[in-house]
């Protein structure tokens, strides 16, 4: 991590509570757990400039389990949208992720709970704090950790919300063979973008753009009630049983072609998270430490000079 990147991230990191005892400097475990992101490699197989692997792993998933590296993509989003870069003309996608054969038979053994000793370690102050941690739900079969049979084979699928400048807002880890719409209204509520000053968490986007796949009533009727424009294509079938119906099939939704090009904002958004190896393949086997990894690669795009 270049000393850019670093003095914008440090000021958004924990910090020692003091109870219990010191630990491994920020910077070099970071740069090692951003190492195997970028990389996919195996964590006994971490170069030894980054301290030992076990550190570093125990690091990353623990603050997966306590959504550190949720929080500190929202400081950093909060950061950017107080200066003015955030473009609030988001779209939503989601991308099938391959399932490594490593990333298999996980324990059921749940994640560690907020208290306990390594995630005192983690826990942000309060003041700075703008999310309260909360306990993912640990193991109970591949499908609890996000894994599932799909056309692809065993995989995971990826949801994500994007800026206007190809920034990942918000992330959700389903089984591969979970359909897009059925995620559309919990990725838009996973958008918490908070003020550096008074005031609450920002929420809601400009508008939205998104593909056929979410082209169904319940995700237009969201949309209308929390009156957020949209640009969403019809798809032919339901074009056809408007007009099978005639008057009663009501009037076709509205569709801004202009706006609907910009939609590759979210697909190139995902080709910057498979650069990273290790999102681009399921290493993980726990779905808490998958989501806490494209975390981590989303909050390395977000640090970009």
């Amino acid at each position: 991590m270049s000393d850019v990147k670093w003095e914008r991230l440090r000021p958004f990191l924990p910090v020692s509570n003091g109870r219990c005892g010191r630990w491994r400097d920020h910077r070099q475990v970071i740069d090692g757990i951003l190492h195997r992101v970028r990389t996919g490699v195996q964590w006994r197989d971490l170069p030894e400039r980054f301290g030992p692997w076990k550190t570093v792993y125990e690091r990353h998933r623990l603050r997966s389990a306590d959504e550190t590296w949720q929080r500190l993509l929202q400081q950093v989003q909060a950061a950017a949208d107080a200066a003015g870069e955030i473009n609030w003309d988001i779209s939503v996608d989601s991308t099938i992720v391959r399932a490594h054969q490593h990333a298999a038979g996980a324990r059921t053994d749940p994640p560690p709970a907020s208290g306990s000793k390594g995630a005192e370690e983690m826990e942000p102050p309060g003041r700075d704090a703008v999310a309260e941690p909360a306990r993912p739900p640990g193991g109970g079969g591949v499908g609890g950790e996000g894994l599932g049979r799909s056309r692809g084979g065993f995989t995971s699928k990826l949801h994500l919300s994007a800026d206007g400048r190809c920034r990942p807002l918000s992330l959700i880890v389903t089984p591969g063979q979970r359909a897009d719409r059925t995620q559309f209204q919990p990725v838009l509520e996973k958008i918490r973008v908070p003020r550096l000053g008074p005031g609450r968490p920002r929420k809601k986007p400009d508008s939205v753009t998104a593909d056929k796949a979410y082209s169904n009533g319940p995700v237009r009727h969201f949309l209308r009630r929390q009156g957020i424009r949209h640009t969403i294509p019809e798809k032919t079938d339901s074009q056809a049983a408007r007009r099978h119906r005639g008057s009663r099939g009501g009037r076709p939704p509205g569709f801004d072609e202009e706006r609907y090009k910009k939609r590759n904002t979210v697909e190139r958004a995902i080709n910057k998270l498979k650069h990273a190896r290790a999102v681009a393949t399921r290493y993980d086997k726990h779905g808490y430490v998958y989501l806490g990894t494209a975390a981590a690669a989303a909050l390395a795009i977000w640090i970009r000079p």
